[in-house]
């Protein structure tokens, strides 16, 4: 897209208002340009991958280990074989190279990385722009926690899945909230699905947009649910308190791997072209 280089370069469109956000040249190129509603962002926090080598750890912590919902990946921390920066673009790979890691062999390796300890938000837009792995068995995710999880736990902290796609499944894009009153356990999770066809052959943006009122979950411009506030208690919106990213491929699983684990489909990579969280001046 053209992109001006401005501290400030606004549209006047149908009467409203469009902000091109004021960044960088480098930042420019496949920004999504959304209406506002005379609303001016500003990016508050942001990963290009411009380096090569470890994700920044700056940025970046680990999940390490067995985690959760029965899946076959060994997390793994700072191992560049599951997560490295190359070529402008973060690799998160998974595979089945049966690496000796912590004192036991791990059959299946990938890598779980997280914001949490380094930055965590209240509020704002989040976008990641990426391309995910295909095949059977694979269940790559962009999603946020509460940070207060080890304090009141899943899913009372609440959970944002910005994007969930099972490779059984393939171009179908899930965006879901959990929480207190709304949670897979209990078959009440806010969700909706998307038609992304091309998912693991072409870039898309995957974005959330948050504010006290609601979340709204996009891919590319395109909004495909809207959760709303209903004012009620913690237990339906734990969402006005700093929620924390994470970027994963998991295997297997009690979704992901509901159709089995296809042995052809490794290595599976998700490739993030860049992480952007924009907040409200």
């Amino acid at each position: 897209m053209l992109c001006f280089l401005l501290s400030l370069a606004m549209i006047w469109m149908s009467g409203k208002t469009f902000l091109l956000f004021p960044l960088p040249a480098h930042l420019c190129s496949n920004t999504i340009l959304q209406d506002t509603g005379d609303v001016h962002w500003q990016l508050v926090w942001h990963d290009e991958f411009d380096n090569q080598g470890l994700p920044d750890s700056s940025k970046w912590n680990y999940e390490v280990g067995y985690l959760r919902n029965h899946e076959k990946q060994y997390y793994t921390k700072a191992r560049p074989e599951n997560a490295r920066v190359e070529n402008g673009m973060l690799i998160i790979e998974a595979r089945n190279d049966s690496a000796y890691i912590d004192g036991a062999v791990r059959p299946i390796t990938s890598a779980s990385l997280v914001t949490k300890g380094k930055a965590s938000w209240t509020y704002g837009r989040i976008e990641v722009r990426a391309k995910l792995p295909r095949g059977r068995g694979t269940w790559p995710a962009i999603w946020m926690l509460g940070d207060d999880i080890h304090k009141v736990g899943w899913p009372a902290c609440g959970e944002i899945d910005i994007m969930e796609h099972v490779g059984f499944d393939p171009g179908k894009i899930h965006g879901s909230i959990h929480t207190g009153a709304y949670n897979w356990p209990h078959h009440t999770q806010k969700t909706a699905v998307i038609d992304v066809p091309d998912c693991m052959d072409t870039f898309h943006v995957y974005a959330i947009t948050w504010t006290p009122e609601y979340i709204d979950f996009y891919v590319d411009s395109t909004r495909y649910l809207h959760f709303a506030n209903e004012h009620k208690t913690f237990a339906e919106w734990p969402f006005d308190k700093p929620c924390y990213l994470i970027l994963n491929i998991a295997i297997g699983g009690d979704w992901g791997g509901q159709q089995g684990i296809d042995p052809d489909i490794f290595p599976a990579r998700m490739e993030v072209d860049y992480v952007r969280v924009y907040q409200k001046e």
